[in-house]
């Protein structure tokens, strides 16, 4: 049998039957559900990720919160109320994480106050890092001193999730930051920087060109595609 007679062999689950599986005591069960309703529509994947999101199991209400990223535009008040819930409440901070993500994919600019406020009250370097990531993906100007401050976070990856994020801001007053960190020791501190930098236009355009120099490989070739383009 080739392989597309097996393919073609594989039973659709409907959604009825996933809506059932999901009310299954076997975790194991309720795992599949949400990968199986790939064939099924926005509306119908968007009515199981609003019954996953209060799993009991951590995995699931991550992967249920990661999908309205893709399918929360379906009904955006609705996901708007979970991921407020998630955000704040949710025992796992994965999942807590994944909602910061998905405010940034959705645009969710209205949720600035809310991260804000997170990072600072937080511990955990995961959510810190997640809030910085948003914050450039949010593209939300009154990040920006938040982010100067993840500049100087003890975690090495959430200093480089802060240089994306200005780099993505494209705040004119970065630039007096993020033009010395291309002489930082660590190259992926370059290479982030080189990425950012790619975002100021004329202003940045000197820096750039010194790192077509760098002693990095990957540096100076990030540089190099950065100037050409």
């Amino acid at each position: 049998m080739s392989c597309a007679s097996i393919i073609q062999t594989i039973p659709v689950s409907s959604f009825e039957e996933l809506t059932h599986r999901l009310q299954s005591e076997d975790v194991s069960i309720r795992m599949q559900v949400l990968p199986a309703s790939r064939n099924l529509s926005y509306a119908e994947r968007f009515a199981l990720v609003k019954l996953a999101v209060d799993d009991p199991n951590s995995r699931i209400r991550y992967d249920a919160v990661s999908q309205l990223a893709t399918l929360g535009r379906e009904d955006l008040e609705a996901s708007k109320a979970i991921l407020q819930q998630t955000l704040h409440n949710d025992p796992e901070m994965d999942v807590r994480a994944a909602s910061a993500d998905t405010i940034a994919a959705l645009k969710l600019v209205e949720f600035f106050d809310d991260l804000q406020a997170i990072y600072h009250s937080s511990s955990d370097w995961l959510m810190q890092f997640s809030v910085v990531a948003a914050l450039g993906e949010l593209g939300e100007p009154r990040g920006y001193d938040l982010l100067v401050d993840a500049l100087n976070h003890p975690n090495e990856l959430v200093q480089l999730a802060a240089i994306g994020s200005l780099g993505e801001l494209g705040n004119p007053s970065a630039l007096e930051l993020l033009i010395p960190l291309a002489q930082h020791a660590d190259w992926q501190v370059r290479y982030r920087v080189a990425q950012a930098l790619a975002n100021f236009g004329e202003p940045a355009q000197s820096t750039l060109q010194r790192l077509q120099e760098d002693p990095n490989p990957n540096v100076a070739a990030l540089a190099r595609s950065l100037c050409s383009t």
